[in-house]
């Protein structure tokens, strides 16, 4: 679960940098068992999750096995903006993950111990969800320190000594419909709207990310376990952001001005995945995995518009699409963990995981990237995800998990990590298995509509919390 939130912007193309760290934090999709466990599957095998996690871990198959998973999402976005609380909710049913296996025995030499050497080549296939974008966010206030006209008036004179025309941007726009105006004494631009305004955002989220797997894994001497899979990706992410102010000019005039930004972007990527999984002992394993960095075309249609109502006047609006379409690389993943098994009765598992989104990266040929990926240099660091999970058999065929993971927070400044705490229950009868599990997440950020600096720019802090419901239904063949 990722928070995404869209700023007023000079044009659309100051956002894809932040677009391209949105879609850089995917996980691997699991199954209900994993997921109980705080996704922590590197060293556990014998898993569907392994076919997107670590495909070594189908190695450990020693029959057919396929498997479903729907999911249920409630998330609830709390906001406190110059000093007013509020919230928005958002509820969603998805299909998560849908895995298959393929066992295949290697014939050995007649005569040779069965036990030793290479034993088998298992193939498996996954859809997952690896990414979920919905969410609504709503925050409102009075701003007695600053005027979204503020922000219109830096833009207006960023371009007066840039030397830049205003028509077809967004200071033009508001220089218009009146929102700002030109002081000739002072040859620069001046606001026209006073403080006291009342402001109110509202942000509309959906989407995901979603991965096809194709793994193998191959078992030796049931030690020695090693696989290889390749990723192809999609993303489909849409949002739409309505900031409005409320308010009177300097020549108290009353008006109702309204920023919108709508945006649909639509992608697709591959990456390939390499893993291991070691026993010394058989209470012991250790895996790790190599996951490249997925390669992506996107296509983005954003359009963003300036509307202004004064009192006992028409309606004045103005706006523009922006069609582009760019490359971009994902930083590349190294994770590893280490499971004990205490017999039958369960086991103990971690995980970590390093990726540095400074290394993320766009190309283009329709527009000029250097900004973008100066930001993401500048903005993003490196981060570590940490997962710790267990199983416990408790009576006969049924299974208790739990576990709680860490997904680091990728920004310099601002924001948090997403921490996210998971139970659930297991139960085998005959071929078949039932897995439910129950995770709740939890994150938050400081956003800011617009930047006038920051002694005057107003700031939303936002606190999202997550409650997600899974069931896996299985069969062994």
């Amino acid at each position: 679960m990722v928070m995404a939130t869209v700023a007023i912007t000079k044009t659309s193309f100051a956002q894809y940098s932040r677009d391209a760290i949105l879609f850089s934090t995917s996980q691997p999709g699991s199954t209900s068992r994993i997921k109980a466990i705080g996704n922590a599957q590197m060293a556990v095998g014998g898993d569907l999750s392994s076919v997107s996690g670590n495909p070594a871990g189908i190695g450990f198959f020693t029959r057919s096995e396929l498997s479903i998973t729907p999911e249920f999402n409630a998330t609830d976005t709390k906001s406190t903006y110059l000093g007013q609380s509020n919230s928005g909710k958002s509820n969603n049913v998805n299909f998560n993950n849908a895995a298959v296996v393929f066992y295949t025995r290697l014939n050995t030499p007649r005569g040779q111990d069965k036990s030793k050497g290479w034993l088998s080549v298992n193939w498996g296939a996954s859809y997952n969800r690896t990414n979920n974008f919905y969410q609504n966010t709503y925050y409102s206030g009075v701003n007695t320190n600053s005027s979204v006209t503020d922000y219109y008036t830096s833009l207006a004179n960023q371009a007066l000594d840039q030397g830049y025309s205003l028509d077809g941007y967004l200071e033009g726009w508001a220089y218009n419909q009146g929102l700002i105006n030109f002081n000739t004494g002072a040859d620069q631009y001046q606001p026209s709207g006073a403080f006291g305004g009342t402001q109110t955002n509202r942000t509309t989220s959906s989407g995901g990310q979603t991965e096809l797997n194709l793994s193998m894994g191959a078992n030796y001497s049931n030690k020695l376990y090693l696989g290889l899979g390749l990723g192809f990706t999609t993303i489909r992410y849409n949002t739409t952001t309505n900031f409005s102010e409320d308010n009177v000019t300097l020549a108290n005039r009353q008006y109702v001005a309204n920023y919108s930004f709508d945006q649909a972007t639509r992608g697709n990527g591959f990456n390939a995945r390499l893993g291991f999984i070691y026993k010394p002992v058989n209470a012991l394993r250790i895996g790790a995995t190599l996951t490249t960095p997925t390669w992506y075309t996107v296509d983005d249609v954003s359009s963003e518009g300036l509307a202004t109502q004064y009192a006992g006047s028409a309606r004045m609006s103005d706006g523009d699409t922006y069609q582009t379409q760019y490359n971009l690389r994902t930083p590349l993943k190294v994770a590893g963990g280490l499971a004990i098994f205490v017999g039958k009765y369960g086991f103990i598992t971690g995980d970590v995981e390093y990726l540095d989104y400074s290394n993320t990266k766009l190309t283009s040929n329709e527009y000029n990237v250097d900004n973008d990926n100066r930001d993401i240099r500048t903005l993003y660091r490196s981060t570590v995800n940490a997962r710790a999970g267990a199983e416990a058999r408790i009576a006969g065929a049924l299974f208790f998990r739990g576990g709680y993971g860490i997904q680091g927070n990728p920004l310099k400044q601002n924001g948090s990590d997403i921490k996210t705490a998971s139970g659930g229950l297991g139960y085998r009868f005959g071929n078949y298995y039932i897995d439910a599990t129950y995770t709740h997440v939890t994150t938050k950020q400081n956003v800011q509509p617009y930047d006038i600096g920051v002694q005057y720019s107003p700031v939303a802090a936002l606190q999202r919390k997550g409650d997600n419901a899974y069931l896996t239904l299985g069969i062994r063949f």
